[in-house]
């Protein structure tokens, strides 16, 4: 089998989109659609913290169980994005919620988590993931 070892690929047609065979050899990806814009692994409880991320500058606490990621380059357009993740509260499992009164922006993603009371509460584990275009 051959070996290619590059820094970069190009699309030749537009703009730089690349289209590669999915499994089964009978359907293609867009390659910069099907992957991920931005995502976070934090620690939501005491001072919050980043475990590991991609794209993502900093984080706020906006009070209990609400938290502000935002991004190191932006998305392309507001609300145009899609947002989904996993919280664990207190050692149980918890939901990403959306009731947070502020919209998705294009330079951040705002939520509250909460166990299955719906109540908003600290989350041991926040984890997220954007996808959509970039600016």
């Amino acid at each position: 089998m051959s070996e290619v070892k590059t820094d970069k690929l190009t699309g030749v047609g537009t703009a730089g989109s690349i289209v590669v065979t999915g499994e089964g050899n009978s359907t293609t990806t867009n390659l910069q659609q099907g992957l991920a814009k931005a995502w976070n692994n934090m620690n939501g409880t005491g001072t919050i913290a980043i475990r590991d991320s991609l794209n993502i500058a900093s984080i706020t606490d906006n009070g209990t169980g609400n938290y502000k990621h935002n991004f190191t380059n932006s998305m392309g357009s507001t609300e145009d994005f899609v947002a989904g993740g996993f919280v664990r509260v207190s050692g149980n499992m918890g939901f990403l919620a959306g009731w947070v009164n502020t919209p998705f922006t294009a330079s951040s993603f705002e939520h509250a988590s909460a166990p299955g009371s719906f109540s908003a509460s600290d989350a041991l584990f926040v984890t997220i993931s954007i996808h959509g275009d970039l600016a």
